[in-house]
């Protein structure tokens, strides 16, 4: 311990504090149409989506503290994506709440209706709330990315929304 400490006290005056982004990346499949749209969109089609979260702040700077060196655990995001994004999308079927598609979930009990048209843009924008809604401290959603296909998808940066 004495040792450790010796090694560890050197380090954090060596150290300057600065801003860091950290990113964890995810994937989920999901199903969407999108109702009213004149392309091939408009029916029951699905997707392998990939999501990225990137969050910004300072490392945690206190040798005494488990979680020193970090700027929040990636296990820390991991289980708000499973619990919140993970419940709400993978394995779903998004349908706007007006959808011709209504009373599939007869047959189907994974459909979940959203009271906007769910196209990557706007599920992105629900998944960033969703992120937003539920970081504490100083750390803060930098940038949000959500992609639908292997060339296609939606950014979110909070710069672009200040």
């Amino acid at each position: 311990m004495y040792l450790q400490h010796r090694f560890l006290l050197p380090l954090r005056k060596i150290l300057k504090q600065m801003n860091i982004r950290i990113t964890k990346e995810f994937d989920f499949e999901a199903a969407h149409a999108l109702d009213g749209y004149e392309g091939k969109c408009r029916d029951i089609h699905g997707h392998s989506y990939h999501l990225k979260i990137t969050l910004i702040g300072e490392p945690v700077n206190d040798v005494s503290l488990s979680d020193c060196g970090m700027v929040v655990d990636f296990g820390d995001i991991k289980a708000i994506v499973r619990e919140h994004v993970y419940e709400e999308f993978d394995h779903r079927l998004l349908l706007r709440n007006d959808s011709r598609f209504k009373g599939i979930e007869k047959d189907n009990e994974r459909v979940r209706y959203v009271s906007y048209q769910p196209t990557c843009e706007n599920m992105l924008i629900e998944i960033t709330e969703m992120i937003q809604n539920r970081l504490t401290g100083k750390v803060k959603l930098h940038s949000s990315f959500l992609r639908e296909t292997a060339n296609s998808y939606a950014e979110w940066h909070a710069s672009d929304n200040e």
